[in-house]
């Protein structure tokens, strides 16, 4: 039987816990460590491959074979998503036609452990060929892809942490983190911005999260407006025909008062004798259309309240915004 067959659901029996604990907890160190080491002493040449990315017309391309494939794929998504237009190109395919992708105004980013990985020899003498600025990432300073380089970031020389010391995990580990590094040293160079960000990541959680008032909130056709002189049978059937459970009192355009639901209930006795402007909140939470959904979700909470006047500088309502709409677009 094999080492292979030997293996299976059958043996989770023998499990050592305690083992396998303490292997996570080695790795996990030993990673950190590498981490710490490699910030603490940063490739040299780092800086001025920060420099070089800023001033490219194109776009940073990314290329590797095997884990470093997978490593460098997330690389390029990551500057992708802050700013730098950027996409991954597979050294093998690179050789098939994929070169065409590359032009003179673009970046190339290779990643090698070895730095003599065979499939990347035609996409680094391309880039030679026709003067594209090459940034090469290995652990082998003296290897054929790093004296191809213009840029190069050689990894701290530290083993992998796999108990055979050869499949890759310290060195991906490094790189990854060290092509997080690169992304957001030129983000925060650019200038890249929450909205920029927004821009980039429209759907799930995070771009749910950057979505402002003005993205969610109801215009001004929807607003359930009355005037300060309108009895309070009118102002009931505002409410009820617009169905945000408040009604807005407006005085010379401007936003004088809200009543809610509480208003309502906290007047029974005397409401129907009386205005909406003598029965309306006159000092009501407003927001303005570029707070952030998430913050007024925090302020409807906090306040206790499901619907927000939405104002301009001048406080003239241009919206209304309810806790519903802020659920709907996935702010929680």
């Amino acid at each position: 039987m094999s080492v292979l067959s030997e293996a299976g659901p059958g043996n989770s029996a023998h499990l050592n816990a305690q083992a396998v604990t303490r292997v996570a907890q080695s790795v996990l160190e030993k990673e950190a460590a590498a981490l710490q080491q490699m910030a603490q002493n940063l490739p040299g040449d780092f800086v001025q491959a920060v420099q070089r990315i800023l001033e490219i017309k194109g776009r940073v391309v990314v290329s590797g074979v095997g884990k470093s494939g997978h490593i460098g794929r997330k690389i390029a998504a990551t500057f992708a998503s802050t700013g730098t237009p950027s996409y991954f190109v597979h050294g093998a395919e690179a050789s098939h036609g994929d070169l065409g992708m590359v032009t003179r105004h673009d970046l190339c980013i290779l990643i090698s452990n070895s730095g003599e990985t065979a499939e990347l020899r035609d996409i680094t003498l391309y880039t030679r060929r026709f003067n594209i600025p090459l940034i090469a990432i290995s652990s082998n300073p003296d290897s054929t892809l790093m004296q191809a380089a213009d840029y190069r970031l050689a990894l701290p020389k530290i083993p992998e942490v796999c108990t055979i010391g050869k499949a890759p995990t310290t060195s991906t580990t490094l790189t990854l983190a060290l092509g997080d590094a690169l992304s957001v040293a030129v983000m925060e160079q650019r200038g890249f911005s929450a909205d920029e960000f927004h821009v980039f990541h429209p759907g799930g959680k995070l771009g749910s999260q950057l979505t402002r008032v003005q993205d969610v909130m109801h215009g001004a056709d929807r607003l359930p407006i009355v005037a300060a002189d309108a009895p309070m049978s009118d102002v009931l059937l505002t409410m009820t025909s617009k169905g945000f459970g408040v009604a807005l009192v407006l005085e010379d355009g401007r936003l004088k008062g809200v009543i809610s639901d509480g208003d309502l209930r906290r007047n029974m006795d005397v409401l129907m004798g009386k205005t909406a402007g003598e029965i309306a909140n006159t000092e009501p939470v407003t927001v303005q259309p570029e707070l952030l959904g998430a913050q007024a979700l925090a302020i409807l909470n906090d306040r206790k309240i499901g619907a927000l006047a939405v104002t301009d500088d001048a406080g003239r309502p241009v919206g209304i915004l309810h806790i519903h709409d802020l659920l709907r677009a996935g702010i929680a």
